[in-house]
């Protein structure tokens, strides 16, 4: 809910009205923002994306970044995590901790958020795969430490089609990958009321290459994709469309930028309202995090990122977002140092407390070209959504037909090799790069992973299985297996079989067993 918004002056004490013109904001379709007071009643949740090592140091990290002001927290898995594989299969060897960290066990969780109350913060996890093992191991160490799990604020990525399109860390099969998203849907609906069950994220296809037009498109699309799925498994469409979220990248065109924002949540109130009759109005609101784009960060002057950090941190903002993560300046290089990590906070600060761009409700809202801009985008987004709806005219699911014959991936591909060939052609300017560059570069500090890591969580889940309870470790996992077979929820059992101590790679391995691997056929 919103707080009670406080009286704004500008800085030569010109009163600030909350909103100017109309729609006012909080109405439906939303273009200029879901809440009536916006930046005013309650400022974004200023997030910051961190996982490294093992669940120690990133519960360092954790513990530094909300000493520094960040009000939620956003936890990145390494690549064996994301996958399903414990850190001692040889397939996650060399990748243990590398990009995230690594979480085996729900004594590995327990780690990670050691110290930090789960009822006064809110956690978003980056995770799509292996979701609802990673959800329950949040919901158990919840329950170790007595916190009331229908307190448990946060979300979990949870967006599987973007895997199959952008990014690759899928494990199963498109249509078991979608039933374990709808029985999150279905059991978060009853057990974790305030979770937010998946972010529908446009950010990966964005740093594949894609435009923001696509971006738009291709979001609503797979969002669509899962609203049908889950009706089409019984579910009312009002009991879980209030808890999605968006997740959407902000790159340096500012005003192209702001004004996608704007389209993309007057297109979804839409489609929520008009195409699906969601009754409540909480159902057609689009509610996203943006993330600053680590694919416009460059290694050479990295300093430089600091400014391209800033201003589309500006552009989410302007556009209305609910919760913000600002790249380290550094992160082209490595993960970010406490360095570089402190200034990407700070520069949200500045913009929340002294730049005024939160004292009025869509600042921008009414300009011509902004409003002309957001039309357009509305334009050429609906264009792309017709033209994936040929793909199955016999049914709701042309995205799924669109992905499986490789139309969104090719889409996003020539996107991104017509804008390589401006830069290598000078048409597209990037500071540092191909234009304003220097012989003569300072080197910056960067952050390093301990070598002896891998090695030490590799003992720590091996001793984990020596000395967990055998009998109740290898039951639960069979009856992870039995609900897979059937058309049981998931979540109950896979929340039992951590609690038991089953690891991530064994409670997906159990569902490998049933469900098999996606095996990718489409020729681009």
């Amino acid at each position: 809910m919103a707080e009670t918004p406080k009286p704004a002056t500008t800085s030569s004490g010109i009163p600030v009205d909350l909103t100017y013109g109309s729609p006012s904001p909080g109405e439906y379709p939303f273009t200029r923002g879901i809440q009536p007071t916006m930046y005013r009643g309650r400022l974004w949740t200023m997030r910051q994306y961190a996982g490294m090592g093992d669940a120690e140091e990133s519960n360092r990290r954790y513990k530094f970044l909300l000493a520094h002001g960040t009000r939620g927290l956003s936890v990145a898995f390494d690549l064996p995590t994301q996958i399903g594989y414990d850190s001692d299969s040889p397939l996650a060897l060399g990748e243990v901790g590398r990009v995230g960290v690594a979480i085996d066990s729900i004594d590995d969780m327990q780690r990670l958020f050691d110290g930090i109350a789960l009822d006064t913060i809110t956690t978003s996890m980056t995770i799509n795969a292996t979701a609802p093992i990673l959800l329950a191991l949040y919901v158990a160490v919840a329950k170790r430490t007595r916190t009331d799990i229908r307190k448990l604020g946060g979300t979990i990525q949870n967006d599987i089609l973007k895997e199959y399109i952008a990014r690759g860390t899928y494990i199963y099969p498109i249509p078991h990958a979608m039933r374990l998203i709808t029985d999150i849907f279905a059991w978060s609906a009853k057990e974790i009321p305030e979770w937010n069950t998946i972010s529908i994220s446009g950010y990966h296809m964005r740093e594949a290459g894609c435009t923001a037009v696509q971006e738009v498109a291709f979001t609503l699309a797979d969002g669509m994709t899962y609203v049908q799925a889950a009706i089409d498994a019984g579910l009312d469409v009002d009991t879980f469309a209030p808890r999605l979220s968006f997740f959407f990248n902000a790159h340096n065109n500012l005003l192209e930028e702001v004004a996608k924002f704007r389209a993309a949540r007057r297109m979804w109130a839409r489609i929520m309202r008009e195409h699906f009759h969601a009754k409540n109005p909480k159902s057609w609101m689009l509610r996203f995090h943006t993330q600053t784009a680590g694919s416009t960060l460059t290694a050479q002057q990295p300093e430089n990122n600091i400014v391209r950090t800033t201003l589309q941190a500006l552009a989410a903002v302007l556009g209305g977002t609910q919760s913000l993560h600002t790249n380290g300046f550094d992160e082209a290089l490595a993960l970010p140092t406490e360095q570089a990590a402190r200034i990407a906070i700070r520069s949200q600060q500045i913009l929340a407390h002294e730049s005024g761009v939160a004292q009025t409700a869509d600042p921008l809202g009414g300009s011509y070209y902004i409003e002309s801009l957001t039309d357009e985008i509305e334009r050429r987004a609906n264009a792309y959504l017709a033209t994936i709806a040929d793909f199955d005219l016999t049914g709701p699911y042309g995205m799924l037909r669109a992905i499986e014959q490789g139309y969104i991936q090719r889409e996003i591909q020539n996107a991104a090799y017509t804008y390589q060939r401006a830069v290598d052609t000078g048409e597209a300017v990037v500071v540092g790069v191909n234009a304003f560059t220097s012989e003569d570069e300072a080197s910056v500090p960067l952050q390093s992973t301990d070598p002896t890591l891998e090695a030490r969580q590799v003992e720590r889940v091996r001793a984990l299985r020596l000395r967990r309870n055998t009998t109740l470790h290898a039951a639960a996992l069979h009856h992870v297996e039995d609900a897979a077979r059937n058309a049981s929820n998931l979540m109950p059992p896979i929340l039992h079989a951590v609690e038991s101590e089953a690891t991530v790679g064994e409670i997906a391995d159990a569902l490998r067993k049933v469900f098999g691997e996606y095996r990718e056929s489409v020729t681009i």
